[in-house]
């Protein structure tokens, strides 16, 4: 039987968001990011999961893909492999994990089918391969990219670095499949005890992760600090990063910086008596990314005369910054790919295999992210089914979900919501959603202590209806991967204040029907109950925890958080009087168990 269809799969491999991305004849069948498996934060390490997964939801096997292509920013995949044989790094290849990858016929593979890529060309593959645009200039910014004796794209001469300079910034100007690098900006190695981590190094995502190791203490806060900034006093702290004719230049901390956030101390962090002067940090370092960005982007629009612009890399899913881009920085269309940090190196490597090695036209636009595969009414069944759930739950079959779904929104109910594929990316964009009413401030307090347990100054965003966004919020962009920060408009803010930031600002998705026919009649519904075109969206999880995958997840978050309603396709589940119960039994003999667990390995 001759083969239908021509594969490539990409792979993020080993460090931080491991991920895998399967092309069908250059379309994105399936894509996942390891910690949605495996249900850790960032997972790392080997990648036969995410591979499976991919695979398994198409129906094929490994010697069915045509092509593989990889990236891992730490050094070359072939490279990084060979030192794993011979040294002991947890971090990346963990002991249980040893085993499987030994076996694996992707580890240090040697074959012609395998082909390894340096991170900021994944990254801007990522972007403007499968952006709706024939032609346009990429920005690609992040913490930390390939070493430069590894990038293996020409860039300028004059663009001179080190070997062992690390890629901070990348330009490029692109027209169908041909792609153009125009600039380069190097970190360079310091010298000194950890100099060697990346937020140490003068780099403009660098620095802001340096800024969220400092207020936080994890370099990967960097949302929460895009959150606090707007609490910050302008002009307190001085200038963080700095740009003159095109050079940037990062200060040395000095010693004036020594209110860092200390883990594990007595005190915690919403009482800490620092609170004020990271405030402060944080709105000096979100201004001074904002003013870079904008000074780059301007610069790109001038100098190559392009109307578009697309836009990767971790400091991508600064969606205050990307609003500015897009108000100010003159280009007609600005597109984010919404998996822009390393999980979506998988597409980036992926689109490269289909247009620069097997030399085939672009023929696929991401216009949503739902490429996770779908659960049966079978794999709920078995989720629901379980003894210990149906002691706690009622379910009903629903001839209308988004009706019945709109009411017990009206009334106050937060609803976990779990359609179609999940998303690819860090946002949930309405697949694996929580959702909840926004015409009362309260309802932000009620889902920050009740259901995420998180910090209290953290906002939420909303879902709109596309064709009613800009009557609610400032601004003519599309935002359908709620990558862009937009104004609400004055006399909006009264009616739904639960996601109106201290700022007025609001983290916009907009919802188109062809994209998401169900949470579109989700939001007519509630449009036709209330009046309001706008829910909350926030990611279906608690801190610390990834997004819900499956049915299973799923049902775990509900049981063991203050969500209301669980909404599984058409089943309408609610917590009964049992739940009371048996709640807190199963979750003192669960912590129990996993503390002896921990104590015995």
């Amino acid at each position: 039987m001759p083969k239908q269809h021509t594969y490539v799969l990409g792979l993020n491999t080993y460090d931080h968001d491991v991920s895998a991305c399967l092309l069908r004849d250059g379309v994105i069948a399936f894509a996942i990011a390891k910690e949605r498996i495996t249900r850790e934060k960032h997972a790392s390490g080997f990648y036969k999961e995410v591979i499976d997964y991919c695979l398994d939801a198409e129906g094929i096997t490994l010697d069915d893909v045509d092509l593989v292509v990889r990236n891992c920013y730490l050094l070359p995949v072939p490279e990084m492999e060979e030192r794993l044989v011979y040294q002991d790094m947890p971090g990346f290849l963990r002991e249980y994990e040893r085993p499987d990858a030994v076996k694996h016929p992707l580890y240090l593979s040697r074959s012609d089918k395998v082909v390894s890529i340096s991170h900021h060309l994944a990254h801007a593959y990522s972007a403007f391969a499968v952006s709706p645009f024939e032609e346009g200039v990429v920005m690609i910014v992040d913490g930390v990219g390939s070493y430069q004796s590894d990038v293996v794209e020409p860039y300028p001469s004059s663009d001179t670095a080190t070997p062992l300079a690390r890629e901070s910034e990348s330009y490029y100007k692109f027209s169908g499949t041909s792609l153009e690098c125009l600039k380069k900006v190097w970190m360079e190695p310091d010298r000194g005890f950890l100099s060697d981590e990346f937020f140490n190094m003068p780099g403009l995502g660098a620095l802001y992760s340096r800024a969220s190791s400092y207020i936080f203490g994890d370099w990967n806060k960097c949302g929460e600090l895009m959150g606090l900034a707007p609490y910050g006093r302008r002009e307190q702290v001085k200038h963080l990063l700095e740009l003159a004719d095109g050079t940037l230049r990062v200060p040395h901390w000095t010693t004036e910086f020594k209110q860092p956030h200390v883990t594990g101390g007595d005190e915690k962090w919403e009482g800490s008596p620092s609170m004020r002067h990271w405030e402060d940090m944080a709105w000096r370092v979100q201004d001074d990314t904002e003013n870079v960005l904008l000074a780059r982007a301007r610069w790109l629009r001038e100098t190559t005369g392009a109307k578009n612009l697309v836009i990767a890399g971790g400091v991508a899913l600064n969606c205050v910054a990307n609003g500015r881009l897009a108000r100010e920085a003159g280009f007609e269309n600005v597109w984010i790919q919404p998996a822009a940090g390393d999980d979506g190196i998988a597409i980036g490597c992926a689109a490269y295999g289909h247009i620069e090695v097997l030399k085939q036209p672009r023929s696929f636009v991401m216009d949503h992210s739902y490429v996770g595969r779908r659960y049966t009414d079978g794999d709920i069944d078995e989720a629901t089914g379980k003894f210990l759930v149906r002691i706690q739950t009622t379910t009903v079959r629903s001839d209308n979900i988004c009706r019945d779904t709109a009411k017990l929104l009206a009334d106050q109910r937060v609803i976990g919501w779990f359609q179609g594929g999940s998303e690819f990316g860090p946002r949930a964009l309405g697949n694996r959603s929580l959702l909840a009413d926004p015409r009362k401030p309260e309802m932000k307090d009620i889902l920050n202590s009740r259901v995420k347990h998180r910090q209290a100054f953290r906002p939420f965003a909303p879902i709109v209806l596309a064709e009613r966004a800009k009557e609610v919020f400032e601004g003519e962009e599309d935002s359908p991967f709620m990558l862009i920060a937009k104004r609400v408009r004055p006399e909006w803010r009264d009616r739904i204040p639960a996601i109106v930031h201290v700022d007025g600002t609001a983290r916009v998705q907009t919802v188109r029907e062809a994209t998401n026919p169900v949470l579109y009649r989700l939001l007519k519904e509630f449009e036709a109950l209330t009046g309001v075109p706008v829910l909350i969206n926030t990611s279906f999880n608690v801190k610390g925890e990834p997004i819900v995958e499956t049915p299973r997840d799923a049902v775990i978050c509900f049981l063991t958080t203050g969500i209301d309603n669980l909404v599984l396709h058409d089943r309408l589940i609610s917590k009964n009087a049992l739940h009371r119960i048996v709640g807190p039994l199963v979750t003192t003999y669960t912590e129990i168990a996993t503390l002896l667990e921990s104590n015995l390995k």
